[in-house]
């Protein structure tokens, strides 16, 4: 006999018995199913309130005035401002408490280190950012704080308003005077704000692995804690502040506020290239641990600060071309009184008008049509004269310079040649 033939006959099992088993199983893989969904709901609840942990919000609204326009409801809640456009104040602080001190020096209070007019279009497929020379000469009116003090009305550098406000050790009492200034020159309402310091705006840059750039000449700047040698970086948190902040020392330039405002532009538009290039709205692993460490040392109005809001409006702008990503410098020109200061120019009315309109800053040149030779024209040309270009050709035209010429990411030239 065979061991198959010699082998007992298992019992045969009730059907009632194998429905109860095929019962206990379903059951079983329903608990582990409820169990999954349930571990990975609180990780996200986790994950959000974590999110809206790391950012400090503040509503300044009651410092602003009674004169400021109404808002209506959200339209969108996933975009709290779908539908409209939007002027969002950023302000770089250089406060040197804590992990600051550490980046930047030890030093007391509160100063403004960059100043940018960001504004989205309304239709979502433009993005201007406006930056503000911090030693333009200007107006700073009477600004409230939220301990009862009021700082007079002044004439003096723009980074001042930051300043003024500052003195009551609240950012957000800063971030109001601010807004006021910004407000009362350029006739631009602001809807929200952010204020980051030196450990948010390192932490944000580490969190994309670094920022590939283009590095023209070779840069030291011991002040700044910067050594760079030309060609194709990729640059660390640490060592994009210092390339965003040096103002003294070999190939930085000239030493100017103004100088630098060209290379933080070139940084930002190399941020927004490579935020572009990664995808992030479709990978919520890398999606999170980018806004885990964007929200860190980051103070901010309720709205803005609110993470859904800005998840909203990140995936809002997800079909933003890098070509309609506009960065500039409002037009100045020196102050005569003091050359350490600047004016802006008269071209700058034009510019605040446009964004208050929800307009193009930059009007797109209209090519001239083509125009067809005079054969009687054949003359030979004189090599001593200049070549004009041909009618309806269009002239070469040098690369815009970051700082002074309006410019894209699409102009950056962020892998060397």
């Amino acid at each position: 006999m065979t061991p198959r033939h010699s082998a007992p006959r298992r019992p045969r099992v009730a059907r009632h018995a194998r429905t109860l088993r095929s019962h206990r199983v379903r059951h079983v893989t329903a608990l582990a199913t409820v169990a999954v969904l349930s571990f990975a709901a609180t990780g996200a609840a986790t994950a959000y309130v974590r999110l809206e942990n790391n950012i400090e919000t503040h509503d300044v609204t009651a410092l602003l005035g009674d004169d400021r326009p109404v808002r209506t409801e959200p339209v969108d809640p996933t975009d709290p401002n779908a539908g409209r456009a939007l002027n969002i104040l950023l302000m770089g602080s250089d406060t040197r408490e804590g992990a600051n001190a550490d980046l930047g020096g030890e030093n007391g209070g509160m100063r403004s280190d960059t100043t940018i007019v960001l504004h989205i279009s309304a239709d979502r497929q433009r993005v201007d950012l406006v930056s503000i020379p911090r030693d333009s000469h200007v107006d700073i009116p009477e600004c409230p704080r939220s301990d009862g003090t009021v700082a007079g009305p002044t004439e003096s550098r723009f980074n001042e308003a930051f300043s003024r406000g500052a003195q009551s050790g609240q950012v957000s009492d800063a971030a109001a005077c601010t807004i006021k200034t910004v407000e009362s020159l350029t006739n631009v309402p602001i809807d929200g704000w952010v204020v980051v310091d030196f450990a948010g705006f390192v932490n944000m840059v580490d969190a994309l692995g670094g920022i590939p750039i283009c590095i023209p000449n070779d840069m030291s700047s011991p002040k700044a804690d910067l050594e760079l040698t030309a060609g194709q970086q990729t640059l660390d948190g640490h060592t994009a502040l210092a390339f965003a902040r040096a103002r003294t020392g070999t190939g930085v330039g000239d030493g100017s506020d103004t100088n630098r405002l060209g290379r933080q532009q070139q940084l930002l538009a190399a941020t927004a290239n490579e935020v572009l290039s990664k995808n992030l709205l479709t990978d919520s692993t890398k999606l999170y641990l980018f806004l885990n460490a964007a929200t860190q040392s980051l103070t901010a109005d309720p709205v803005t600060g609110n993470v859904g809001g800005l998840a909203g409006l990140g995936f809002s702008l997800r079909d933003v071309p890098s070509g309609n990503i506009t960065f500039m410098t409002v037009p100045f020109q020196s102050w005569p009184e003091d050359p350490n200061q600047v004016v802006w120019a008269d071209e700058a009315d034009q510019i605040w008008a446009n964004m208050a309109a929800d307009l193009p800053l930059v009007t797109p040149e209209v090519a001239t049509p083509p125009v067809e030779p005079d054969p009687a024209a054949t003359a030979p040309a004189d090599p001593t004269t200049p070549v004009e270009p041909a009618p309806g050709e269009v002239a070469a035209t040098p690369p815009p310079t970051p700082g002074v010429d309006p410019f894209t990411p699409d102009d950056l030239q962020s892998v060397c040649g």
